[in-house]
């Protein structure tokens, strides 16, 4: 009989792709090993009109996922691990990381190059703080539009705007095979990206050993110092989606 191990995830897109990823390496170095996909919606996927800053939920993208890897309900629960808040629930830790994509954020436009391009008082859209604290930073004109949703329902409602550009993640664009929107992989000069960002993150409940000694085997050890650092940082500085900081 196999070993069975149950994963929670959001239901995008993109959150599917990487649990499905967790559970190819889990499978190829297990075979064992069977693995069960769980879509759990969180609070981040319910409210999409109103700007994270202003939701005030740290959790936002992981709190109802968690409830389920601490009840027992699933084995372990994959992540973007730049929305997994510094302080973790008792009882939960993180207990492996992928090796990182590129970190940077990508530029996503209609008819330029370049943030440089972009015209006086262009309208760009994104739903970070610490992008848009960037973006102004850099480009005190431009003109800065909320915009929620996953990568496919942002995408799609940049395209129907009369928006200049928008900015996203170039991990989550290139895990989904859209590369060939991006026009500038954004230079980290003139934007840091955010803490952990291009890494998945697996938690796991701290004392379940069976399931850690699993995880142990997909671990990339440099990408976890890295991470580890940087999530140390944003701790300090109590950051998150209300705090425009990156690392």
């Amino acid at each position: 009989m196999k070993d069975k191990i149950i994963i929670g995830t959001r239901g995008s897109k993109l959150a599917l792709w990487q649990a499905n990823h967790i559970a190819g390496l889990l499978e190829a170095v297990f075979p064992d090993v069977q693995t069960e996909t769980k879509i759990i919606e969180t609070t981040g996927d319910a409210i999409v009109e109103t700007a994270l800053s202003k939701i005030g939920d740290k959790g936002l993208f992981t709190r109802q996922i968690e409830e389920k890897l601490s009840n027992g309900t699933i084995d372990l629960a994959v992540h973007s691990l730049k929305d997994l808040q510094t302080v973790l629930p008792d009882g939960l830790k993180i207990g492996a990381v992928t090796r990182r994509e590129t970190p940077n954020d990508a530029l996503i436009t209609k008819n330029f190059s370049t943030i440089d391009d972009l015209p006086v008082n262009a309208k760009v859209a994104t739903g970070s703080l610490r992008r848009r604290s960037q973006l102004l930073n850099y480009r005190p004109d431009l003109q800065i539009f909320e915009i929620r949703g996953n990568v496919p329902t942002r995408i799609e409602k940049f395209e129907e705007s009369d928006l200049d550009a928008t900015i996203l993640a170039f991990a989550g664009l290139h895990r989904l095979e859209l590369d060939a929107l991006v026009r500038q992989i954004v230079p980290v000069e003139i934007m840091l990206p955010a803490v952990a960002q291009g890494v998945v993150g697996v938690e796991i409940r701290a004392d379940d050993f069976r399931i850690e000694r699993f995880l142990a085997k997909i671990n990339d050890a440099e990408t976890e110092k890295c991470i580890l650092a940087e999530r140390s940082f944003l701790r300090t500085l109590e950051g998150g989606c209300q705090v425009p900081i990156g690392g």
